[in-house]
């Protein structure tokens, strides 16, 4: 209860209530728009360096370049976010941790790139967290569309190993904590669901979300692979672990059967989904055995408990760690639009 808080914990939720109320991430979006988020300043470039990560750094870009040759969407019709700043970063993250991010090597262990460390910091600012800034922005305005709209996707974003203490595993800010925030102070929302599929634990949001009953959340996640933070699987409310070889009818059941105990378990004003694609067969870090039919199918799933619910979604495409990816991510939003649980036309804006 808010009466059991104490002053400093008081004035710290005053400060951070107006740090949201000030932000410029929530604006008016013309109605010519769809709910899809992106800019091609998401896309990391930096010398080739980012090649040394498995991550493609410019799936993103891939992504709208898909579903714009499908014509599921125009260029036009796409939302572009602003950039996180530095007051709306604060939000989540203490002053020490951002502050933590201007040494370089620091950066460098996160994204798990050991050359960044020799850049200066305003060349690693401007190439590497410039872009996670913009995403960050994505999925903050992506809560407030997603109310609007009833769905928003966020080409971008999904960065569940990041809290607001500390960052790692290519995630540099916890995206996912501050989207759920400012949900709570723009739109009035008091119920959260994150719906995690990554095949990774998110262990970043479970840290931040610990004690916080406004927000239940279920993770589905191989237990074998990174991150191995058993303390933060302590703060999940529905825990389901799939292992490495799972396949895709394995996988999808056990998706269906996790979704009935959510339905009856939490009623959200909101769903955060997570939608990794690092579940795809041959990820060479997720270990499962999912086909590209079977995320298309996950992702139906999990929009039409939404949609079903008339519960507001916001889907971010967080890992993947193959070249195929961004096609598996463009055929699955096709595959939404298709079945009708998105729409991609545009309203023409009046004058």
């Amino acid at each position: 209860m808010s009466s059991s808080l104490s002053p400093n914990a008081n004035n710290g939720e005053t400060v951070r209530r107006d740090r949201i109320l000030s932000s410029k991430l929530y604006f008016d979006v013309p109605s010519s728009k769809v709910p899809v988020i992106y800019s091609s300043s998401y896309d990391i470039s930096f010398l080739g360096i980012e090649k040394l990560h498995p991550f493609d750094s410019k799936k993103w870009g891939r992504v709208c370049q898909f579903l714009i040759a499908a014509g599921v969407l125009r260029k036009d019709q796409i939302i572009e976010p602003l950039e996180a700043k530095k007051n709306d970063l604060l939000v989540v993250h203490p002053e020490s941790y951002l502050n933590s991010l201007k040494n370089s090597s620091n950066v460098a262990k996160i994204i798990e790139v050991p050359p960044v460390a020799l850049f200066p910091h305003c060349v690693v600012k401007e190439k590497v967290q410039r872009p996670f800034r913009n995403q960050v922005g994505g999925s903050i305005l992506a809560g407030k569309v997603a109310k609007e709209k009833g769905w928003a996707i966020n080409v971008g974003g999904g960065f569940h190993h990041c809290s607001a203490e500390q960052g790692g595993g290519f995630c540099v800010y916890a995206d996912i904590s501050l989207c759920i925030h400012y949900a709570f102070v723009q739109l009035n929302i008091s119920r959260v669901m994150i719906i995690d599929l990554d095949a990774h634990q998110g262990n970043g949001h479970e840290m931040d979300f610990a004690h916080d009953r406004r927000v239940y959340i279920l993770d589905m996640f191989n237990p074998g692979i990174y991150p191995f933070d058993y303390e933060a699987r302590r703060c999940i409310d529905q825990k389901v672990e799939v292992v490495s070889g799972t396949t895709t009818s394995e996988y999808l059941k056990k998706l269906d059967e996790a979704l009935e105990v959510a339905a009856t378990s939490y009623d959200p004003e909101l769903i955060v989904y997570n939608a990794g694609t690092d579940i795809l067969d041959g990820d060479p870090l997720g270990l499962l055995k999912i086909s590209a039919e079977g995320i298309a199918k996950r992702d139906e799933k999990v929009f039409r408990f939404a949609r079903a619910r008339n519960i507001p979604i916001v889907m971010l495409t967080s890992g993947g760690y193959m070249k195929s990816s961004a096609k598996v991510i463009a055929d699955s939003i096709e595959n939404l639009s298709k079945q009708r649980l998105i729409d991609t036309e545009s309203s023409p804006d009046r004058m």
